[in-house]
């Protein structure tokens, strides 16, 4: 298996993309610990991965938005398995209004959850892999983060600086045994997808096939990302199959932005 002895902590993980990826991180025999602020959520992903019966695996609160409350989390994912091999940065949001109408506070809770939230974990965790001499951070961006669309400034900018800061760390810990990607999804079959969905639905008047189909037809495949196609890159990322890519920004989007 390609994960053996490895830790691997992701964020967001229960549900969507945090969840598939924990799933298949799972398969692959590394030990889990899924962090949310979905307590209960997290917990049944790590009931799941436990009850297969192959890898150890925990489940922890954490606000990622949050220094102290990121602090204790990864502190208790050292006690419980004593490193952390591999970061998956998933937690985030995606909210959407014109920019004049957008709120400081809205403005601010794509930045601290998306942006900051990234930046505390990976700071957390960083200091076990370097000291062990290998890791893995792989941060869920979006092709967001390489282009620009109108009514979703803040969370642009802050996918923007996701890629930004996985580009600079990847060059500062390079020679360190460490790689920082990052995925750069388009639209997935997730929960945010039907939000999205939701929020044309109410703004257009469109129904709700119509609303999807506007979401499909952003692809060139004319479908939506599946969470586990998500997985199947972060896996490939996380494992000694993908030590050569590293400061990346990998579009999974079906081709609709070429980069």
């Amino acid at each position: 298996m390609k994960l053996t002895n490895r830790v691997a902590l992701i964020t967001g993980g229960g549900r969507g993309i945090g969840r598939a990826i924990a799933l298949a991180f799972a398969r692959e025999g590394a030990r889990i610990a899924v962090l949310a602020r979905t307590t209960e959520q997290v917990a049944q992903v790590a009931a799941e991965i436990e009850s297969e019966g192959a890898v150890e695996a925990m489940h922890a609160e954490c606000d990622v938005s949050l220094k102290e409350s990121v602090e204790h989390a990864v502190g208790s994912v050292m006690e419980r398995f004593g490193r952390v091999d591999i970061l998956v940065n998933n937690a985030g949001i995606a909210e959407s209004a014109p920019l004049h109408r957008t709120s400081d506070e809205l403005w601010e809770r794509h930045i601290n959850i998306n942006l900051n939230g990234t930046f505390y974990c990976t700071r957390a965790a960083l200091p076990s892999m370097i000291e062990s001499g290998w890791g893995r951070v792989i941060n869920i961006a979006s092709i967001a983060g390489k282009t620009g669309a109108a009514y979703i400034s803040a969370y642009t900018a802050s996918k923007h600086g996701v890629v930004g800061l996985t580009r600079s760390l990847a060059m500062e810990v390079a020679a360190k045994g460490i790689t920082v990607n990052a995925i750069c999804p388009g639209y997935v079959e997730t929960e945010m997808a039907a939000h999205a969905i939701e929020n044309i639905t109410t703004k257009t008047g469109k129904s709700e096939t119509e609303a999807r189909d506007m979401l499909n037809r952003m692809s060139p495949q004319n479908r939506l990302v599946t969470p586990e196609e998500v997985a199947a890159l972060a896996l490939l990322l996380a494992s000694e199959d993908g030590r050569g890519i590293n400061g990346q920004a990998i579009n999974i989007d079906g081709g609709s932005v070429l980069s």
